[in-house]
């Protein structure tokens, strides 16, 4: 178990958190979901089991997307999505722009490139995989 941990804030710092540096795993995804909720070509994130990020300031600030157990949480002024709620609950995936500090994973792979933003070219050498896959070394739902 790690026991160093990681600062993140949203754009406007109204939403701070702590997470372990203990990510399970890292993807870029590239669905039009994610797309659509950064405003970018893709969003890269870190898988952690979701006890191990902590809100530290504004938690009366979250804007939450979805349902208890599977959902966007951004913040309410900015925008900024912070973490996805995923895998029943049980795990949040990190946006990794939203952290202050360097995590020791980097994203191995690309995910749902099928439905890729056309204008975006991956120039990069991670494996591509038209779908969702789990990490190998992830931990089974």
């Amino acid at each position: 178990m790690s026991r160093r941990t990681l600062a993140g804030r949203c754009y406007c710092g109204a939403v701070h958190y702590v997470v372990a540096d203990d990510f399970a795993y890292a993807l870029n995804c590239h669905c039009s979901d994610c797309r659509r909720t950064t405003g970018s070509a893709f969003k890269s994130f870190a898988g952690i089991a979701r006890e191990r990020l902590t809100i530290t300031k504004g938690a009366e600030d979250l804007l939450i997307f979805g349902e208890e157990n599977a959902n966007n949480t951004h913040c309410r002024h900015c925008g900024s999505l912070l973490f996805s709620v995923v895998r029943e609950g049980a795990y949040v995936h990190v946006a990794m722009g939203t952290l202050i500090d360097d995590p020791g994973i980097r994203p191995s792979a690309h995910i749902f490139v099928g439905s890729k933003a056309p204008w975006f070219t991956i120039t990069d050498d991670l494996p591509q995989y038209q779908g969702h896959v789990v990490p190998s070394d992830a931990p089974p739902d």
